[in-house]
């Protein structure tokens, strides 16, 4: 079962349409558009999820990570808690 696509109207640079038409054949085109809009929005949706989620780590509140994640893994692998957390 395929996916619904739709025709969409949007103007592009000149140079971006002629360098698309040298470089991808005329079937592969659309897929090609399409794949580069995904990886944009993606991009975006990313930069805004960490935008919005800065400062959400609070210190005061996982002081045991004062000294960096790998020492307190360290320190959980050594008392042998890691293995009673599983």
């Amino acid at each position: 079962m395929g996916t619904t696509t739709k025709q969409a109207n949007f103007l592009l640079p000149e140079e971006l349409i002629d360098e698309l038409k040298r470089t991808v054949s005329k079937r592969e085109q659309s897929k090609v558009v399409a794949e580069a809009l995904r990886k944009e929005l993606k991009r975006m949706r990313l930069r805004k999820s960490l935008e919005t989620s800065f400062g959400a780590w609070k210190e005061e509140e996982h002081t045991e990570l004062k000294r960096g994640a790998g020492t307190y893994v360290r320190k959980l692998r050594k008392s042998g808690r890691m293995s009673r957390l599983r």
